[in-house]
């Protein structure tokens, strides 16, 4: 599924492009954009089409199965089906991004100027650690379970009726959150020992796909943890909110409401305005941290990305990119570090295509999602509802289209404005060296 187009005009080499100024600008971002689209579309839609299917074929294996006799037996590989579908929408989306790589000129540039190219396997293996981390750290799975519980709950609707005239337990929308905490705490722990295994095979090379193991081992680990800490909090929710400790913080954030003047006010506002600033902002830098590390397959590029977390722990002492992400990568945890200094470090190298470059990458990347939506309700008016349930049989193909529109121009936006960037960068330092 290669997104490299069929015919590519002819590139200088990498001195003589940095000799005069690139053709890509900031403000040639939505037409850079549509070219990498006009170029790769069709491999898009085919990622997204595969990843659809292989994502529908695991909620429905996941919903069927969680159900039954041998409950737990069931739950435990329904979590494991869950794990799978979070490792496909990482795979698929990497997928994505690598399949674009023909159209990037920065890309060519330096493929002429005899940089060592990746294959698919090795953009995977070396990315997918560092987006599950992102991925987990900004809480992306919470969609992944809202959609398995939204299928379960769709699926079972007729016997959960029968279930509850009948007087039996419902267990329904469960799945994800009713194995047993001790199951769930033993194999979180083999998952853990099997992720360090694999995390120490995959930082000295041992064994060939081993950053995809860790990284499906690291998901395992995590997923299986949070359904025993749902299942601890649960079951301990009223003890902890009558706890001294948790009653005196409260008083004390009461306390301060009524009595700091202005507060509440403050609190108010950052309260409304903060997801937008999340989803304006925060959100389309992750993503693009995401782009800049499968690009990333120089040294520079990944070492800005993950610089100042954990995850940069033995980064001075690396030279090539494929060494520091096979060593500093098997360390990833979900941290404050690991949600923040990513999206920082990608503002950084956005900011390298100037203040324009950014501010147009947001918009744009916001426009994509409102307009999308506009143009769903608008579809919707002009259809109408004059036949009855018309909406229940068109209204996920509808969405899988919506997505898909949204899927494909995100990750040619990503492409345009790591390329511009990039390529900006690598002009300027080079007349600064010259």
């Amino acid at each position: 599924m290669s997104g490299t187009p069929a015919m590519s005009p002819p590139l200088p080499s990498p001195r003589a492009a940095g000799r005069g100024p690139s053709t890509l600008t900031a403000y040639s971002l939505p037409t850079h954009t549509l070219r990498i689209l006009g170029a790769c579309g069709i491999s898009l839609v085919l990622w997204f089409s595969a990843g659809r299917a292989i994502r529908a074929g695991l909620l429905w294996a996941g919903t069927e199965l969680s159900h039954g006799d041998y409950r737990q037996a069931r739950l435990v590989v329904t979590m494991l089906i869950f794990t799978l579908i979070v490792m496909n929408e990482l795979v698929i989306t990497v997928g994505m991004l690598y399949s674009v790589r023909g159209a990037l000129r920065e890309i060519r540039v330096r493929r002429a100027g005899d940089e060592a190219d990746e294959s698919l396997f090795g953009a995977l293996n070396r990315a997918t650690l560092v987006f599950a981390t992102i991925y987990m750290a900004w809480s992306f799975h919470v969609d992944d379970a809202r959609d398995f519980v939204s299928l379960d709950i769709t699926h079972n609707v007729g016997q959960d009726l029968v279930r509850t005239f009948a007087g039996e337990t419902v267990t329904t929308g469960t799945g994800l959150v009713g194995l047993d905490v001790r199951l769930s705490i033993g194999i979180a722990v083999v998952a853990y020992g099997l992720k360090a295994l694999f995390g120490w095979w995959h930082a000295n090379d041992r064994v060939r796909g081993s950053g995809i193991m860790a990284t499906f081992f690291e998901l395992a680990f995590a997923f299986y943890s949070i359904n025993a800490m749902f299942t601890l909090v649960s079951a301990r929710s009223d003890w902890l909110s009558s706890r001294v400790a948790v009653t005196t913080l409260n008083g004390w954030l009461e306390q301060a409401q009524g009595g700091i003047p202005g507060w509440k006010e403050v609190t108010g506002v950052v309260a409304e305005v903060w997801p937008y600033v999340v989803s304006a902002l925060v959100e389309p830098l992750t993503w693009l941290t995401v782009a800049s590390l499968v690009y990333g397959a120089f040294a520079e590029d990944t070492r800005a990305v993950v610089r100042g977390t954990r995850l940069d722990t033995v980064a001075d002492r690396m030279e090539q990119t494929h060494t520091l992400t096979r060593s500093t990568m098997t360390r990833a945890t979900t941290g404050f570090q690991e949600r923040w200094v990513p999206p920082a470090n990608a503002f950084r190298l956005a900011v390298r295509g100037g203040a324009a470059l950014f501010g147009l990458f947001c918009l744009l990347y916001v426009l994509i999602r409102v307009g999308t939506d506009y143009a769903d309700q608008g579809i919707r008016m002009l259809v109408g509802s004059e036949e009855p349930y018309i909406w229940v049989f068109l209204g996920n193909p509808a969405g899988v289209v919506r997505e898909l529109i949204v899927k494909v121009l995100t990750i040619c936006l990503l492409a345009a404005t790591f390329d511009i960037a990039a390529t900006r960068s690598r002009e300027a330092g080079e007349i600064v060296s010259a």
